[in-house]
C-alpha cells in the first residue's frame, strides 16, 4: 500500500463487510446530519470478527392520512398507500431509502431494520374513502416500501386495505417482490372477479446468489414466479416489473426473466433502470465494493453514461428508461422479447365504475402504543 491510499488520518480505510441477510453495507450519513463519520481499522479488531447481528424493530404510528399523492408523468397512478415507513427486504438500489432521512435515520442498514406500521392504516383509509369531495382512481400499494414484506405477517395492514378496498369496490394495483402475496389469492381473486385488481411482481434477476446480496429478505426469485403462478391460476391478472436493470449485474438475463414470468401466466411487463437518488448512491457504492468490487468501475461509468454524467438523473422523461446508446440498446431489447412473447408492455386496464363510499364505523378506544421504538406522528 502506498501513501496515496491512506486518508488523511494514516489509516486505511476499513474495508466494508457485508452483514448475512441485510442489503446495505455500512449506515451511511444522510444528508440533514452535521457531522461525518468514517469507519477506519486501527489495526485492534480481530481480522475475523464479525459485526454483531442487527434485529429488526418496529415502531408504530398513527398516520393522520395514509393515501400519499403525486403528479409525476413518469408514474401511472396519482395516489399510493405504504402501510410501512422502511423495508426488511433490504434491496439495496431501493429509490425510498432516502425517506428514512426525515426521521432522522440512516438510509443504510436503519432502513431495513428500523421499521415503522402504520397500525391505523385501514381506519386511516376508511375515513378518505369517505369523505364527500373524494375523487376516485385506482390506488397504488407498495409504491415506495413494499407491503408483503416479512412483518405484514403479523401486521395484516396490507389485507386489512384490501378487504376496504373490496367493501368499497375501489380498483387498486400492487407492486411487491415478497411471496406473502399469494397467501391473499382469496381476496386478489375475489376483486379481479370485478376487474378491480392488478398485481405486478418485481423480479430483477434470476440468478438466486446475486439476489441474495441483492434484495436479502425478498422472496427468492422462484418463489415470486410461483406466486406469479398461483395468482394467475386463480383469475388474478398479473404483471411482472423488471426493476431494476442493473448494467453488468443483471441485464444479461433480461430475456430469461421475460420469458420465465410468461411462463408463469404473467401477461404484461415493464422495465425501470437502475436509480440512485441522494444516498442510495453511497449504500449501492458500498455494496459494490463488498460484492462486486471487480466490476465497480465498469459499473457506475455505464450508468453515468445512462444520465448525462451523472450518476442520477431526476427529470422526468429520463429517471425510469436513462438516455444514450446503452439506453436505447435495453429498451429494443425488451420490447423485442416482450412482444415475441405477447407481454403487453402497458398497465393492466382496471374497472372505474363500481366505487361506493364506505360504511362509518364508530372510532376506536386507546391509540396503539409503540413497540420497542419512539412513536412518531
Amino acid at each position: 500500500m502506498n501513501s496515496d491510499d491512506l486518508p488523511q488520518d494514516g489509516y486505511p480505510q476499513a474495508p466494508p463487510v457485508p452483514q448475512r441477510g441485510r442489503g446495505a453495507v455500512l449506515n451511511v450519513r444522510h444528508r440533514f446530519e452535521g457531522d461525518q463519520r468514517d469507519a477506519v481499522d486501527d489495526g485492534w479488531a480481530a481480522p475475523e470478527a464479525a459485526p454483531p447481528a442487527l434485529r429488526t424493530e418496529v415502531a408504530v404510528e398513527r398516520a393522520r392520512k395514509i393515501l400519499s399523492r403525486n403528479d409525476s408523468p413518469d408514474i401511472p397512478f396519482d395516489r399510493a398507500i405504504n402501510p410501512y415507513r422502511g423495508c426488511e427486504h433490504g434491496c439495496v438500489y431501493c429509490f425510498a431509502r432516502p425517506t428514512h432521512a426525515y426521521l432522522g435515520w440512516s438510509p443504510g442498514l436503519d432502513f431495513e431494520t428500523r421499521l415503522v406500521a402504520k397500525a391505523n392504516a385501514v381506519e386511516a383509509l376508511r375515513a378518505e374513502l369517505g369523505r364527500p369531495g373524494y375523487r376516485m382512481d385506482v390506488i397504488n400499494i407498495g409504491s415506495a416500501t413494499d407491503a408483503y414484506q416479512p412483518i405484514e405477517r403479523q401486521w395484516k395492514l396490507t389485507r386489512g386495505l384490501l378487504e376496504l378496498l373490496l367493501e368499497t369496490r375501489h380498483p387498486v394495483s400492487l407492486v411487491t417482490k415478497g411471496g406473502l402475496v399469494a397467501r391473499d389469492v382469496d381476496l386478489l381473486a375475489r376483486l379481479a372477479e370485478l376487474n378491480l385488481v392488478a398485481v405486478y411482481v418485481s423480479v430483477a434477476t434470476l440468478d438466486g446468489r446475486v439476489a441474495r446480496t441483492l434484495e436479502p429478505r425478498a422472496a427468492a426469485p422462484r418463489r415470486r414466479l410461483d406466486a406469479v403462478r398461483e395468482l394467475s391460476g386463480a383469475g388474478v391478472p398479473v404483471g411482472v416489473s423488471l426493476a431494476p436493470v442493473i448494467p453488468f449485474i443483471t441485464d444479461d438475463r433480461l430475456e430469461h426473466v421475460l420469458e420465465a414470468a410468461k411462463d408463469a401466466g404473467a401477461r404484461a411487463a415493464f422495465y425501470t433502470m437502475l436509480r440512485l437518488p441522494w444516498e442510495v448512491k453511497d449504500v449501492f457504492s458500498d455494496w459494490l465494493d463488498a460484492h462486486f468490487p471487480d466490476r465497480k468501475a465498469r459499473v457506475l461509468h455505464c450508468l453515468e453514461d445512462l444520465r448525462g454524467g451523472r450518476l442520477n438523473d431526476a427529470r422526468f422523461g429520463s429517471r425510469m428508461r436513462g438516455q444514450g446508446v446503452w439506453a436505447d440498446l435495453i429498451a429494443q431489447r425488451f420490447a423485442r422479447a416482450a412482444r415475441k412473447l405477447g407481454l403487453a408492455d402497458r398497465r393492466i386496464e382496471l374497472e372505474m365504475g363500481l366505487f361506493r363510499p364506505p360504511a362509518r364505523e364508530p372510532r376506536s378506544g386507546a391509540p396503539v402504543e409503540s413497540r420497542q421504538m419512539p412513536l412518531f406522528g
